[in-house]
């Protein structure tokens, strides 16, 4: 087939005088080609030698998906061969694609291909959470970043947490809050089992003082609609990409460091358009906040000026945060990334270690509720090993009595069984003794001369 330069080339050179046989030869084409090109003959699309062979088929495949959208296509492939179809599966599902026939089911592709539009949000009117699991944290497990964002700004917050639970969800907020320098008048969640009931949208008993607490409302997002919370989502996509695939953080801790950093230096000076400013100020009052600040545009940072976030309480919501641990041969207990002692004696038991939000100090106790030690809370994934003056002494004691000064044993001595061994195991031969059975050399020759008498009759 003839490319556009080459089609271009031939007309000019035969308007120039050339012959077919020189332009061929320029071309290093075929005469013929070039002939039928100059003719305006169309070369190089071939003609369909019969009639589509899935044509007749249309109908019914249509009639079929609009029946069951979900109906796989190998499993419609094999009704189409009993009709008559005779070319192969790949075909079928080219036609498929190529055709659209099968419908959309917006019960399943959720915000695939449907119809958008911009939520309105007035600055302080709602924040919008959401949690993000992250795998292969650099600390050895996977990581849980709780964000949320305002959406009329866009200005977000993130804190990393060592579960997902209902306690650890209300200590994250507290401080994303607290990142965040308030609370909005209502907070958005999805349909996330420690805040609603994912069936009826309504709020969980339990977390209905906490919402008191702060003096918030809490909204529920429909079943399957993400785009509700698009601001949320955003924000976590952005932190995901920006942040957490470069981040070079050893530790919980300086992943919360780098985190905070970032959101104020780079998320926070993200730019935003003057429209979105002059909806909350007005042309000459948006006008004047960038003159002021030598701007031309506003940025995040600007926006989130403008929130009027409701101020919080003087202390975070008394929420307990537990959970088990074993105690490890240096009589430690691990709790968010750091390590507490306990006395000696509890080695490989299992201990419960609990915080009360508000307060700076963790307990530990025992299975039956024993209160074993007590220290201050550390910042959580730091790293830091804590132990109390008094269990350092007696787990030093109690090493230093383990020793030994006695020389090791000798390998290659020889050790027979001894006197106490052996009457074990003549108790444990008479224990399997049958009295009833006698030992007879004299009978057993007896039968065996028998058998050979017999063999020689």
């Amino acid at each position: 087939m003839f490319t556009g330069e080459e089609d271009m080339e031939a007309t000019a050179l035969r308007k120039q005088g050339w012959s077919i046989s020189a332009i061929a030869r320029h071309l290093e084409r075929d005469r013929k080609t070039i002939r039928r090109y100059l003719d305006g003959a169309v070369v190089g699309e071939r003609r369909r030698p019969e009639p589509d062979p899935f044509e007749r088929f249309v109908p019914y495949v249509t009639e079929r998906l609009r029946e069951d959208p979900h109906l796989w296509a190998s499993a419609l492939f094999d009704e189409v061969c009993a009709l008559g179809f005779a070319r192969s599966y790949q075909t079928f599902t080219r036609q498929l694609r190529a055709r659209e026939l099968r419908p959309h089911c917006e019960a399943c592709d959720g915000v695939k291909g449907r119809a958008t539009i911009e939520v309105e949000h007035p600055p302080g009117e709602e924040i919008q959470w959401d949690w993000v699991e992250l795998p292969e944290a650099p600390w050895g497990e996977d990581a849980h970043l709780f964000v949320g964002s305002l959406p009329c700004s866009g200005r977000f917050r993130g804190v990393f947490s060592e579960s997902e639970d209902q306690p650890h969800l209300v200590e994250a907020m507290d401080e994303v809050l607290r990142r965040l320098g308030g609370t909005a008048r209502r907070w958005r969640f999805d349909r996330m089992s420690t805040v609603v009931n994912p069936r009826t949208g309504e709020v969980q008993s339990s977390f209905v003082p906490v919402a008191k607490h702060y003096g918030v409302s809490v909204v529920a997002c429909p079943p399957r609609r993400g785009n509700r919370k698009g601001s949320v989502e955003k924000s976590i996509h952005y932190a995901t990409q920006r942040f957490w695939r470069t981040m070079d953080a050893t530790t919980m801790a300086q992943a919360q460091d780098g985190l905070d950093s970032f959101c104020e230096r780079i998320a926070d000076r993200r730019p935003r358009p003057v429209a979105r400013l002059e909806e909350l100020l007005g042309e000459h009052g948006a006008a004047s906040f960038l003159e002021e600040r030598g701007r031309r545009g506003p940025t995040v940072a600007d926006l989130a000026e403008l929130e009027r976030l409701a101020p919080l309480p003087a202390a975070p919501y008394p929420a307990t945060l537990t959970s088990t641990a074993i105690v490890d041969p240096s009589c430690l207990v691990r709790f968010e990334g750091n390590a507490y002692s306990v006395p000696p004696g509890l080695q490989g038991h299992e201990v419960a270690v609990a915080h009360r939000m508000g307060t700076d100090g963790i307990e530990v106790t025992s299975p039956a509720g024993r209160l074993v030690a007590s220290h201050r809370r550390h910042r959580p994934g730091a790293g830091y090993v804590v132990r109390d003056p008094q269990h350092r002494a007696d787990l030093e004691a109690v090493v230093l009595a383990a020793f030994s000064t006695d020389p090791p044993c000798r390998t290659k001595a020889n050790r027979p069984p001894g006197e106490a061994a052996r009457r074990e195991a003549a108790a444990l031969v008479a224990a399997h003794e049958d009295p009833d059975v006698v030992v007879s050399l004299a009978y057993y020759q007896a039968i065996a001369d028998d058998l050979a008498e017999r063999g020689r009759r």
